[in-house]
C-alpha cells in the first residue's frame, strides 16, 4: 500500500479556531511529538513502532492533499537516547538515524538524553541533521552563558513560503534532579525569564512566529504560557509527561503529544490580521491499520539486529556465583538480590530499597567468570524505571508484610531489600508476620518519612504493594523520581560495570560519569568485596578447576572511528570487547546445565556453599574489576535462623 494512499485512522480534532479560513491554505504546516523510546510497534491499541508512524509523518508531509501548501516543520520536544532495552545497550546511538529519517528540524533536549553523561549526549547530538535547544540550562566550564551539552538557546527556522519561525527551547528545574552525572556549578534560569530575554532578539531577527519546544510538566507549561502569552509566544509544543493534551492559556497554545511513537500533531497556522496566529491542531494515532513504511521497517530490524550482536559482549566479571533462581529470590535473601538494590539506593542516595523479586527474571546460578550483556537485560528485562519516594515508616513496613504475605508461594511479590534488616514469622498469619524491622540498624519510625528506591511497577501498587502507591494513582506516597524520569535497571547496571572496566571503557565516558560512579562503589564496598584487575596477561587463565576456562585468540584493537556511533572503547590499546571471549551460547548452555545438575545430585540447595567466593589467585582478568555480591542476613526467619546461608 504507498505510503500516502488513504490512511483508514481518523483524524481527531483538538482545537478548531472560530475564525477558521476553511477555504485557504494554512501559512504554516507543523508536526509535534515527544519522548519516544521503543522503535518497535507494542501489542496494545495504539501500537505505535517507528514504521508506522514514519508512514503517518510521510502522509502528512507528501500527500496530495497538501499539495501546494507549505511544506511540513517537524519539532520534537526531547527524550529519544533512554530509556529502552535498546538504549542500554546502544547508549541512545541507535535512535539517530531515526530522528533524522522522520525529518525533525530542531529538539529540546531531554532529561533522559543526558542520561548516559552529558559527553555521550553531545556526540550524539551532533551527529544530528537538525539542533538541540537549551536556552536556559548553562554550563560555566564550557563558556560564559554556554548551554549545557553545548546546546543552542534558540534557532531560526524558514518555512518553503519564506516565513520565518524563532525557536526557542526551554527546560523546567526540577528534572535537574533526576540526573546524575551533571557537570559541577550548573546554572538554571527561570524558563519564563530566559524567554522575555531572548525571544525579543528572534523577533529584532524577523521572526514572525514563536514556537517553545520545552521538556517540562504540563503545570510548568502552563506557567510559561500564563507569563509569556499575549504576544510573546505563540504555541508551546511540550515534552516530558507521557500523555496527550492541549490547552489555551493567555492566547497562548500549550500542547503536548503523547508519547513513544504512539500519537503525532499535525497543526495548521493562518496568519491573523492585525497580528497573531491561529491554529488548527489535529491529533493523529498510530494504530495497527496504519501500514508500515518499508524503509523504517528495514531500519528497525537492521537496530535489532545489530542489538542481538552487542548482547554477546562480555560487561563484567564475577568472582562469586549470582543466585537467581526463582527458588532463592521469591522465599529468601539473595546476593543478587542484595547486590543490585544496594546498587538502585547508592545510583539515587536513597535511605533504603524495596524491589519486588519478580523483577529477576534470570532463574538460574550465574556462575563466576564472564558476565554478558545478555545476562544482564534477560535477567533485568522489565522496562519500568527505577523510581523514588517518600513515605512513612509505616508504609515501608506494610509494603514488607505484603512481600512476605504469601510464603512460600513462589511469588514475584517478596522483598530484595538494601538498608534494611528485617525478622519474619512465618507461623503467623499473612499481613502480620513482619517481628521487627530496622532501616540503617534504627527501628522503623512509623511516623518517619524516608526516602525509598524502588521499581515504577510497585509505585502503581502492583504485586499487592499499595502502601507505596503513588499519590497520582491514588496513593499517598510522594515521588521524587518518577517513571518518566527513572532510568531502567538494566542501564543502571550497565554504567556500573563500565565504570568497573580499567580496558574498554566508553570513549565518551566523561569526567561526570566518573564522579558519579566512584561515589557508587564506594558505597558498595561497605557491603560486597571486590577483586582489582590482574596486571598480568589480558587472557584469563583459570587456577582452579572450579573456574570456566577462559579463551579467546589474540585480536587487533577494535576500530574507533568517529563514524561508529557505538564505538564503546576509549583511544588506544584496549580489550576486545566486540565479540564473546567465554562460550557459545550452546557451550554456556551445556556448563550451567551441568552445574545445576551437580548442585541437586550434591544436595546442595544454596550455590555459595558448593562454590564459595573466588579467591586471589583462583583467576586472572586485567581489564575490569570483579564484583563479589555477598549476603548479609537482611532477611531473617525466626524459626530458621539459618534460612539466609543454607
Amino acid at each position: 500500500m504507498p505510503e500516502n494512499a488513504s490512511i483508514t485512522s481518523e483524524e481527531q480534532p483538538i482545537f478548531t479556531p472560530e475564525s477558521y479560513p476553511s477555504g485557504t491554505p494554512p501559512d504554516l504546516r507543523l508536526l509535534h511529538y515527544n519522548d519516544v523510546y521503543h522503535v518497535d510497534s507494542s501489542s496494545a491499541e495504539p501500537v505505535g513502532g517507528v514504521a508506522r508512524f514514519q508512514t503517518l509523518v510521510n502522509y502528512y508531509r507528501n500527500d496530495e492533499r497538501f499539495a501546494g501548501q507549505s511544506e511540513l516543520l517537524t519539532f520534537f520536544s526531547g527524550d529519544a537516547f533512554n530509556p529502552s532495552l535498546e538504549s542500554s545497550v546502544t547508549k541512545g546511538s541507535h535512535m539517530i538515524p531515526v530522528l533524522n529519517a522522520i525529518g525533525t528540524d530542531v529538539a529540546c533536549v531531554g532529561n533522559h538524553d543526558l542520561d548516559f553523561g552529558v559527553k555521550q549526549f553531545r556526540h550524539l547530538s551532533t551527529q544530528c541533521k537538525f539542533p538541540w535547544l537549551l536556552a536556559n540550562v548553562l554550563d560555566p566550564a564550557l563558556g560564559d552563558g554556554v548551554p549545557l551539552g553545548n546546546a543552542g538557546k534558540t534557532h531560526m527556522l524558514e518555512s518553503s513560503n519564506g516565513i520565518k519561525v524563532g525557536v526557542i527551547g526551554l527546560a523546567e528545574r526540577e528534572w535537574l534532579d533526576t540526573i546524575n552525572s551533571l557537570p559541577p556549578d550548573i546554572i538554571y534560569k527561570s524558563a519564563s525569564a530566559t524567554a522575555k530575554e531572548l525571544i525579543p532578539r528572534l523577533k529584532a531577527q524577523g521572526a514572525e512566529i514563536i514556537v517553545a519546544v520545552t521538556h517540562q510538566r504540563e503545570p510548568n507549561d502552563n506557567k510559561l504560557a500564563e507569563l509569556t502569552g499575549g504576544g510573546l509566544i505563540d504555541i508551546v509544543l511540550g515534552g516530558h509527561d507521557h500523555y496527550y493534551s492541549h490547552s489555551f492559556i493567555n492566547g497562548t497554545h500549550v500542547l503536548r503529544s503523547g508519547t513513544d511513537f504512539k500519537q503525532l500533531s499535525h497543526i495548521e497556522a493562518w496568519r491573523r490580521e492585525g497580528g497573531g496566529w491561529d491554529f488548527k491542531i489535529v491529533r493523529r494515532d498510530v494504530v495497527r491499520s496504519i501500514p508500515k513504511n518499508e524503509e523504517a521497517k528495514a531500519l528497525v530490524e537492521k537496530l535489532t539486529r545489530r542489538l542481538r550482536e552487542k548482547l554477546d559482549r562480555p560487561i563484567g566479571y564475577t568472582a562469586a556465583p549470582l543466585d537467581a533462581r526463582f527458588t532463592t529470590v521469591r522465599t529468601k535473601e539473595s546476593n543478587i538480590g542484595n547486590f543490585v538494590c544496594d546498587l538502585m539506593r547508592y545510583y539515587y542516595d536513597a535511605d533504603c530499597c524495596i524491589m519486588a523479586s519478580g523483577t529477576i527474571r534470570g532463574d538460574q546460578i550465574y556462575p563466576p567468570g564472564v558476565l554478558r550483556l545478555k545476562d544482564i537485560v534477560n535477567c533485568f528485562p522489565f522496562e519500568d524505571p527505577v523510581v523514588v519516594l517518600k513515605v512513612t515508616g509505616k508504609q515501608i513496613w506494610d509494603a514488607l508484610e505484603n512481600g512476605v504475605s504469601n510464603y512460600p508461594a513462589l511469588e514475584g511479590r517478596f522483598p530484595q531489600v538494601s538498608n534494611i534488616n528485617f525478622e519474619v514469622d512465618y507461623t503467623k498469619p499473612p499481613n502480620s508476620r513482619v517481628v521487627s524491622a530496622q532501616i540503617a540498624d534504627a527501628p522503623i519510625d512509623f511516623e518517619r518519612e524516608y526516602v525509598l528506591a524502588t521499581r515504577g511497577y510497585m509505585g502503581r501498587g502492583k504485586d499487592g504493594y499499595t502502601s507505596l502507591l503513588i499519590e497520582e494513582e491514588g496513593g499517598t506516597a510522594k515521588e521524587i523520581i518518577t517513571e518518566e524520569t527513572g532510568v531502567l535497571i538494566s542501564t543502571i547496571l550497565r554504567q556500573y560495570f563500565m565504570s568497573l572496566k580499567v580496558l574498554g571503557k566508553w570513549k565518551r565516558w566523561g569526567k561526570s560519569m566518573d564522579r558519579k560512579f566512584d561515589r557508587v562503589q564506594m558505597s558498595l564496598q561497605r557491603n560486597h568485596s571486590f577483586h582489582d584487575p590482574s596486571p598480568r596477561s589480558p587472557i584469563a587463565a583459570p587456577k582452579h578447576p572450579r573456574m570456566m576456562s577462559l579463551r579467546r585468540d589474540d585480536a587487533p584493537t577494535p576500530s574507533d572511528s568517529e563514524a561508529e556511533n557505538d564505538s564503546d572503547h576509549d583511544d588506544g590499546p584496549v580489550y576486545d570487547d566486540t565479540k564473546p571471549i567465554m562460550f557459545t551460547e550452546r557451550e554456556l548452555k551445556v556448563a550451567r546445565g551441568v552445574m545445576r545438575k551437580w548442585w541437586r545430585l550434591a544436595g546442595l540447595k544454596y550455590a555459595p556453599k558448593a562454590c564459595d567466593e573466588l579467591e586471589v589467585g583462583e583467576f586472572e582478568v586485567n581489564w575490569t574489576k570483579a564484583i563479589a555480591p555477598r549476603l548479609e542476613g537482611r532477611i531473617k526467619d525466626v524459626n530458621n535462623v539459618d534460612s539466609s546461608s543454607e
